[in-house]
C-alpha cells in the first residue's frame, strides 16, 4: 500500500520554480567548498513527530490523517508503517532517518516480547534501507515515554528501572549496530528533577555517568564503532534536566571521563530554551571539540516550551552552517529534522511541504557561509579585532611567558592600557546581512 501515490521524487528546479514540491535551494549534487550538498548537510528525517506523531496537544488529542496509523499497537501495522516511512523518506531524497526504538515498534507484556517485536519490525528496516539506499543516521532508546520512567531511567531513584533502562539501550545499540547506524544517541529525557529536597543530586549524576560508561563498554564488546552523543536540554519534563546545555554537557563528560567518548548533538529548540542562541551551543562545542550533529528546529519565541517547529528562518540555517563549516563539518552527525508540523496541518502532503523547507533553508544557509567564507572580510575584521593576541605582549602571555608578576612589572612600566577601538558590532552585522540579501 502507498502512502503518497499522487507524489512523485522530489526533485531540485532552481530558485525561481515555485512548485511546492520541488526545491529551489537544495540540489544535492552541487558542489560547496568541494563537497556536494548532499554530503555536507547529510539530511535526516526523525520517525517520531514525521510518522508518529498525531498532532495532539495538552488541549485536545491529536487530528493528523496518516494512513500508515491502520491498526496501532500490532507489530503488522508497525511493519507497514515502515514501508511507507521509507515511500517518503525516498520520494523526499534524504539520504538519512533516526528513530528511537519504540517509535518503530509497540512494546509488548514484557522485555522479551517486546524485544521480538522490535526485530521483527528491525528486518523491514534492513530491507527498505537495501532497497532504497537510506541509512540510519543513529538510533536511540525512549527512556522517557513509559511510566517506569517517571523518575527517571539512569537517574531514577528505582534500581529496577535502571536495570531495565540498561536492558532496553543494550536492545537498541544491537540494533543500532544491525541498521549500520552512524551514531548513537542519548536524550535524557526524564535524567533530572523537579524538586532538590527529594533528590540526591551527587548519586544521580555518579548513576548516569556510571550508565554511559556501560554503554560505551558494551558498544566495544559487539564492535560498534559509531558515534555516541549526548543531547543537551534544559528543562520540560523536568524543571532541571542534567544535560542542560553544551557547557553543562561537556563539564558533566569531562568530570567522569566520558569527553573520548561522546560528543554533542545540539538542536536549536533546546538551546532557546537554555537562554541561548543556537550559534552559541555550535562555537562553544566547536571550540571543545565535541560538535558531532544537529537537531534542525527552531521555536516560537513567545511559546516557552519545545515546539520543535521546522526551520524555515535563513538568519538561522546560515549561522548553523557557517559554524558546521568553521568546525570542520559533518561526520558521522548530520542535519537531523526533529521537527513536526503544526497541530493544523493535518494532510499528509504538509509533511513534505515542511521538510521541503526545512531542506532549502538549510541549502541556502550552506551556499551564504561557504560565501562569507569565501570572502574572507569578516575573519579579517575578527583577526584585527584580536591584533594585539598575535604579537608583542599578548603572544607572549598566550604562550605562557608571563605570570601576575611580570605582568604587574609590564603595566608599572607601561603606566596605562593602549587605546581600545570599537567592537564595530553594527557593522559587522550589516556584513552578513549583506550576504543574507
Amino acid at each position: 500500500m502507498a502512502a503518497f501515490p499522487e507524489i512523485d521524487r522530489v526533485v531540485y528546479e532552481g530558485p525561481d520554480s515555485k512548485n511546492p514540491l520541488a526545491f529551489r535551494h537544495y540540489d544535492e549534487d552541487q558542489l560547496v567548498e568541494g563537497k556536494t550538498m548532499k554530503d555536507h548537510l547529510r539530511f535526516s528525517v526523525v520517525y517520531w513527530h514525521t510518522f508518529r506523531g498525531s498532532g495532539a496537544d495538552p488541549f485536545g488529542p491529536g487530528c493528523a490523517v496518516r494512513p500508515w496509523e491502520l491498526a496501532d499497537g500490532t507489530v503488522e501495522n508497525a511493519c507497514e508503517r515502515a514501508r511507507m516511512a521509507f515511500e517518503f523518506i525516498e520520494k523526499l531524497g534524504a539520504p538519512y532517518y533516526a528513530f528511537h526504538d519504540r517509535d518503530v515498534a509497540p512494546e509488548g507484556d514484557n522485555l522479551a516480547e517486546t524485544n521480538k517485536n522490535l526485530d521483527r519490525v528491525v528486518e523491514v528496516l534492513k530491507e527498505q534501507q537495501a532497497r532504497t539506499g537510506i541509512k540510519l543516521l543513529w538510533g536511540t532508546a525512549n527512556l522517557f515515554s513509559n511510566p517506569r520512567y517517571v523518575h527517571g531511567a539512569a537517574t531514577s531513584c528505582n534500581a529496577d528501572v535502571y536495570a531495565f533502562a540498561a536492558a532496553q539501550v543494550k536492545k537498541a545499540l544491537e540494533v543500532t549496530k544491525e541498521l549500520g547506524g552512524a551514531g548513537y544517541v542519548f536524550w535524557g529525557g526524564r535524567e533530572g528533577y523537579q524538586n532538590l529536597l527529594n533528590t540526591d543530586m551527587k548519586r544521580e549524576l555518579d548513576h548516569l555517568a556510571r550508565f554511559l560508561h556501560m554503554a560505551v563498554d558494551y558498544a566495544k564488546q559487539i564492535g560498534f564503532e559509531g558515534q555516541f552523543y549526548i543531547e543537551p536540554k534544559p528543562k520540560e519534563p523536568t524543571k532541571h534536566q542534567y544535560d542542560s546545555d553544551a557547557a553543562a554537557c561537556i563539564n558533566f563528560l569531562r568530570t567522569y571521563g566520558l569527553e573520548n567518548d561522546l560528543q554533542l548533538n545540539l538542536e536549536t529548540n533546546h538551546a532557546t530554551l537554555a537562554g541561548h542562541e543556537m550559534l552559541h551551543e555550535l562555537d562553544y562545542a566547536g571550540s571543545q571539540g565535541m560538535l558531532g550533529s544537529i537537531d534542525a528546529n527552531t521555536g516560537d519565541l513567545l511559546l516557552g516550551w519545545d515546539t520543535d517547529q521546522f526551520p524555515t528562518n535563513v538568519y538561522l540555517t546560515a549561522q548553523c552552517m557557517w559554524a558546521v563549516l568553521k568546525y570542520g563539518g559533518f561526520t558521522s552527525g548530520g542535519v537531523n529534522f526533529d521537527a513536526k508540523v503544526r497541530r493544523e496541518s493535518f494532510e499528509p502532503v504538509d509533511l513534505f511541504h515542511a521538510h521541503i523547507g526545512g531542506m532549502d533553508a538549510f541549502a541556502k544557509g550552506l551556499k551564504i557561509a561557504a560565501a562569507i567564507r569565501a570572502d574572507g572580510e569578516l575573519d579579517s575584521m575578527l583577526q584585527q579585532r584580536y591584533a594585539s593576541w598575535d604579537r608583542d605582549l599578548g603572544a607572549e602571555i598566550e604562550s605562557g611567558q608571563h605570570d601576575l608578576p611580570s605582568l604587574e612589572k609590564y603595566m608599572l612600566s607601561k603606566g596605562e592600557v593602549a587605546a581600545n577601538t570599537s567592537g564595530r558590532q553594527e557593522l559587522f552585522e550589516n556584513i552578513w546581512n549583506r550576504y543574507i540579501f
